[in-house]
Formats: structure tokens, C-alpha cells, sequence
């Protein structure tokens, strides 16, 4: 069975094919600038060329015809029509309160996904513009949502009730939602894997730490408790968000600065975070750097992130009441020795323990726990692509 994966954005598009009877991506790619000029590199694996070049993409529609027919193609393609395509699983980000797991896209869900615009007016309707631009290039092919709130859902109220007049719950159904559900929930069967139990008998805390970063308290295979909020941009510190703040702080500075609401928005979405601590970069790999020629913000900036994980895992261990492993996943959990070190080392009170020598490895599945540790340190790799998939198969299957 061929799944055809898609996450689409605002002028964007990424996509992989997957044969499902292996768990192998076929080809993958990404369309960027449509309705703009337009460019689309596409990666085939069974050894055709690269295709590589700017390319006329007016709208999704024409970015999804372009991509059936790189696949399809004699000379880039790894399928030989679009029969061979079985399924077509969507990236979603919100679902709100309608779907604890994913579905089969029908009128009335995509009713639904439209009904949370409000709650993801960023990213909801690219999600709605790749759906609606699949239908129109491939019919009557089943496709499938998968939600990034999903995942969530298993929240009890006290985690995710806001301590505002409940009236703002019960008519526009403001709550803690958190983000990343495909990444916390594939590193969590991984970590349970590893650890040689049922997902059901382990207690986890996966830490998602890239440009945007969350922390998952996973009770039994279920989330219990997560750091982003009502949007992604409460919980840590991130690359440019400002993670959680005391609200006075935007009417202090609103009022001192003379700014509008959009405008003090934009501050804490994209020039907050490290970037705003540090001044110089979003990028940790910058920041490691600079703070090792001396820079002092860019080390209090790394310091302010790797305190803020630290103690969100310490709140989680309380949630959960005993932990079995911590998980670092994503750009920065896999890929920074450093910034995994320094978590570990103010966890200590926790039993975690890191081998720095293990520490090392970068991008791999391993466990990285010290000899004498009480709790697991794993990093693993995400693969939330993969997670699509997987649902699109079982859901296209019935």
C-alpha cells in the first residue's frame, strides 16, 4: 500500500511517498513560493536524479499535479501512475475539542477543521487549501487529517482548564490544546520500546525541542500534561517565542511603546525566544558558539532554555507521579550534546544521569543513560511523517 504524506503551509508544501508494506519513503520533496515564483525539489530513492529548479506554482492545486507527476514521471518517478497511490494522509494542526484521533476527511470533518480557524488562523486553513487542492488533482482517493492537537485530547480538565471566567470555555472554547501530539506520540512507543514494556505500563516525559519547542508528560501511552497552551506559543522559551510571560508585560510594554495588539503579537512570535535574549540568533547552534567565545547573552540565553526544560520536566515528574525515561527528540534534542548535558544535569534530583561519551552521538536512537541512572535519557529521532502514514493506512484500510 502506497501512502502519499502531505504537510501543506501557507506557500508551501511537503510531501513523502510511502510503501507501506516496508515502512520505506519512496521519494520525498518540498514545493516552496507558491503563488509566488515557485520552486520544487523532489527526491527520489530508488536512485533516479534529484529534480531540483524553479518551477511555475500559482496554488496548491498546481503544486500537487506537479508533484503526482514528478512521482509519476519516467525520469524522476518511483510509481508508474496514480493508481499506485492508495491514500493521501494530511498534516493538520487543530482540531480542537472534535477529534481525539485521526479520520477519514468527509464534508462534515472538513466542516470541523474550518470551525477551528479561529483557534489556528495561521495554519488551518493551509492545511484546508492542501486537502481541497488534492481533491481537486486526485479525485476520489481516500484521504486522511492528522491532528496535531489529537494527541492531547487525553488531558483531564485539571491540566487543561485555563483559571479564567469559564464562560470563555463554554462559548469559544478557550483551553490549553498543546502541539507536536505526532512527535510526543511516536517517540513515546519508541522510548517504550526501548525500555522492553507495553506503552501502557511506562510513565515517559518526551521533550520536542526545535525553532518550537514542548514538553509531554505521557501517563500510559496517554498525555496527561503539555507546555504549549492555547496556541504554540506558551511553555518554553523557543527559537522566537516567548513561551510563557506574565500577560502585564504586554500592556507594560504596549502602553510604553505605543503598540497595537498585532504588533506586540509579532514581538512575541517572532522576535522573543533566544532571538530576543540573546540579540543575535534564533539558532542554538549560534548561540553555542557565541557563548563559547564569551558572549553572555547568547549563554544566558541557552541558560534560560535549558532551566525552563529542566524545570517543566520536574513539574511533570510530580504529574506523573514516577518516571520510567526522559526523551530528547527534534531538531535540538537530537542534534545539541550541549543543551542535552545542561537538561540533565539540573535533573539530577530526578535520578537522571547522562554518559557524556553517549552524549555525543548525534540524530541516533540510543540510549544515552549514565551506568548508575534511575531514569531512562534516550534520543530519539521523530518521525511524525511516519505517523501519518501509519494512521492513513489503518484509517484508508477500513
Amino acid at each position: 500500500m502506497n501512502i502519499l504524506v502531505i504537510n501543506a503551509g501557507s506557500s508551501s508544501l511537503k510531501y513523502q511517498l510511502f510503501d507501506m508494506d516496508n515502512e520505506t519513503v519512496l521519494a520525498k520533496g518540498l514545493c516552496e513560493r507558491i503563488g509566488i515564483d515557485g520552486h520544487l525539489k523532489h527526491t527520489p530513492n530508488n536512485g533516479k536524479p534529484v529534480f531540483n529548479e524553479d518551477i511555475a506554482l500559482p496554488d496548491h492545486a498546481v503544486a500537487i499535479q506537479a508533484v503526482i507527476d514528478k512521482l509519476t514521471s519516467a525520469e524522476y518517478g518511483v510509481v508508474s501512475a496514480m493508481s499506485e497511490i492508495d491514500a493521501v494522509g494530511h498534516r493538520v494542526v487543530h482540531g480542537g475539542e472534535h477529534f481525539a484521533q485521526s479520520t477519514l476527511i468527509t464534508d462534515e470533518v472538513m466542516k470541523a477543521i474550518e470551525d477551528c480557524i479561529p483557534l489556528a488562523p495561521l495554519h488551518n486553513p493551509a492545511n484546508i487549501t492542501g486537502i481541497e487542492a488534492c481533491t481537486k488533482v486526485i479525485g476520489n482517493v481516500p484521504q486522511v487529517a492528522v491532528f496535531d492537537t489529537a494527541f492531547h485530547q487525553s488531558m483531564p480538565s485539571k491540566a487543561y482548564t485555563y483559571a479564567v471566567p469559564h464562560k470563555y470555555y463554554d462559548e469559544y472554547k478557550v483551553r490549553r490544546y498543546g502541539f507536536h501530539g505526532t512527535s510526543h506520540r511516536y517517540v513515546t512507543d519508541r522510548a517504550a520500546a526501548l525500555l522492553g514494556k507495553p506503552v501502557e505500563d511506562v510513565n515517559i516525559i518526551t521533550c520536542h525541542m526545535g525553532n518550537g519547542s514542548s514538553i509531554c508528560a505521557v501517563k500510559g501511552g496517554k498525555s496527561v500534561d503539555t507546555s504549549m497552551g492555547f496556541t504554540p506559543i506558551a511553555g518554553l522559551p523557543m527559537g522566537t517565542r516567548c513561551g510563557d510571560l506574565d500577560v502585564s508585560v504586554m500592556e507594560f510594554i504596549m502602553k510604553k511603546d505605543g503598540l497595537d495588539i498585532d504588533a506586540m503579537m509579532k514581538v512575541l512570535n517572532k522576535e522573543s525566544g533566544v532571538l530576543g535574549i540573546s540579540g543575535t540568533s534564533s539558532d542554538f547552534r549560534d548561540l553555542d558558539m557565541a557563548a563559547e567565545k564569551g558572549d553572555k547573552r547568547a549563554a544566558l540565553a541557552l541558560d534560560v532554555f535549558t532551566y525552563s526544560v529542566a524545570k517543566t520536566v520536574g513539574a511533570y515528574a510530580v504529574a506523573l507521579g514516577k518516571v520510567d525515561a526522559i526523551v530528547f527528540t527534534a531538531g535540538i534534542g537530537e542534534n545539541s550534546a550541549s543543551v542535552r548535558k545542561a537538561i540533565a544535569d539540573q535533573l539530577g534530583v530526578l535520578g537522571v544521569a547522562i554518559d557524556d561519551e553517549k552524549n555525543k552521538v548525534r540524530g541516533e536512537e540510543v540510549d544515552i543513560s549514565a551506568a548508575d541512572a534511575k531514569v531512562k535519557a534516550f534520543i530519539i529521532p521523530t518521525n511524525e511523517e511516519l505517523v501519518l502514514a501509519r494512521d492513513t493506512k489503518e484509517i484508508a484500510s477500513k
